[in-house]
């Protein structure tokens, strides 16, 4: 489905409560499978990724209930070693989540399993696991031998590694902790910078023996011992908003003048909240309301106010992995910035659902914004609050993120502008309702 967006005349206002973490969504269904005893779960992203998640975990023999509308989960996990072997293809959709995570999983089972995914999915580099995986004693291998799915996965016994990743990947991260469960002695990832740390923070909460250090080099050490039980959460699980779906609105208020609006209830986790650090340092408008913890999770409100004096900036280093899904939205803002903004460090960004440095390039120029691609990034030559958007055919190329950060910045257009988005039901992967709660505002 394409859709057409024009530019708005009046300010963003109000309230919007964003779908649950997407990142926490899928780690609750895995680990709560994983447990002994039953995990319920509020706030659950119902996008296509993490019932994708569902599905996979249901063909393994996991009994999983869902409210009608999706958002509430129920998980009757069968412990550690619980899970059968299934009597199908895993299919995980559009999701490098499920595909990656699942693989440590699988790698330890007593059973061999296959996994698969969309057209997207099996064009994603999967060496990055494979590789750790193998030297943990894995048989994993790329049926068509590119090192993408579909994976064939012979179940072994694992043992321990000390593995020092060249990316800070929380997918890669949490892949190899999750085979680290099952394998003999220790597992241990050195990341070039902390990636957000979900897996270990709900690994400890269900009593895996898991600890993360910083080394005096700055890069992160993350230790998971092997784990005979985990215990299924005596509370409900309650998912808090995803940054990164709340990172829409917040650059929409930046872009839009007049506007002030508050997003709920929103996930702030620092291994996650590196776009609030960037656009504080462009000098937006942006406070914390309502602080709180919610599980393991740091929560609050996040106010947003337009704010005139907008000015580029550099990211990169350890910020990346904070911010890495949340680039192609900021590089939108940025063209709505005084000066130039350099986005540098990030050359994750061209193995995501497509190559998002290429695309958001090519995207902004077709609205008339001057960016140049760079080979671990971008530049992008902000207009200040002159910026005038262009009409233009968006090709999303099928990437969620990318659909949503041009129906953002269409509404930096004038009234004539119109914003043509092709295959803009993508957004579906992780945040069905986006373009209702966008004219909610």
């Amino acid at each position: 489905m394409d859709k057409t967006l024009k530019g708005v005349l009046r300010p963003l206002k109000g309230t919007v409560k964003v779908p649950g973490d997407k990142s926490i969504s899928h780690r609750s269904v895995m680990l709560g499978a994983l447990s002994e005893g039953t995990t319920h779960v509020t706030g659950f992203l119902n996008g296509a990724d993490c019932l994708s998640t569902i599905s996979c975990f249901r063909k393994m023999g996991i009994d999983i209930e869902l409210s009608e509308d999706e958002t509430e989960v129920t998980i009757h996990g069968k412990g550690i070693r619980g899970l059968q072997k299934p009597s199908e293809i895993l299919d995980c959709g559009n999701s490098g989540t499920t595909t990656r995570l699942l693989s440590g999983i699988l790698s330890a089972q007593d059973f061999d399993s296959e996994l698969t995914g969309d057209e997207s999915i099996q064009k994603r580099p999967m060496k990055r696991i494979m590789k750790p995986l193998s030297e943990m004693g894995a048989e994993i291998s790329s049926i068509r031998g590119n090192d993408c799915a579909p994976l064939l996965i012979h179940g072994q016994k694992l043992h321990g590694i000390r593995y020092v990743s060249p990316v800070a990947s929380a997918q890669v991260k949490s892949a190899i902790l999750f085979a680290g469960l099952y394998a003999e002695g220790d597992t241990t990832v050195v990341e070039p910078a902390l990636s957000r740390d979900h897996s270990e923070r709900m690994l400890k909460a269900l009593g895996a023996d898991i600890s993360t250090r910083i080394l005096p080099d700055g890069r992160a050490e993350i230790t998971v011992s092997h784990c005979d039980k985990l215990s299924a959460p005596k509370e409900t699980l309650e998912v808090p908003g995803d940054i990164s779906s709340a990172a829409y609105f917040i650059s929409a208020a930046l872009l839009v003048p007049g506007s002030d609006i508050v997003v709920q209830n929103v996930g702030i986790n620092e291994t996650r909240a590196g776009i609030l650090t960037a656009y504080r340092s462009m000098g937006a408008d942006i406070t914390l309301e309502n602080r709180r913890m919610s599980g393991s999770e740091d929560v609050a409100d996040i106010r947003v106010r337009f704010t005139e004096g907008l000015h580029g900036t550099e990211i990169g280093g350890a910020l990346i992995p904070q911010l890495i899904d949340e680039l192609p939205v900021i590089a939108a803002v940025a063209a709505g910035a005084e000066g130039d903004t350099v986005i540098k460090d990030a050359a994750e960004l061209k193995v995501k659902e497509s190559n998002r440095i290429a695309v958001m390039v090519d995207g902004l120029k077709t609205l008339g914004i001057e960016a140049l691609e760079t080979e671990d990034g971008m530049v992008i030559k902000g207009q200040g609050r002159g910026l005038k958007v262009q009409s233009g055919e968006i090709d999303t190329h099928k990437d969620h993120r990318i659909a949503m950060t041009f129906a953002v910045l269409a509404l930096a257009g004038s009234e004539s502008t119109e914003v043509k988005l092709l295959d803009a039901d993508c957004i579906s992967i992780s945040y069905p309702g986006f373009y209702e709660d966008l004219a909610s505002l």
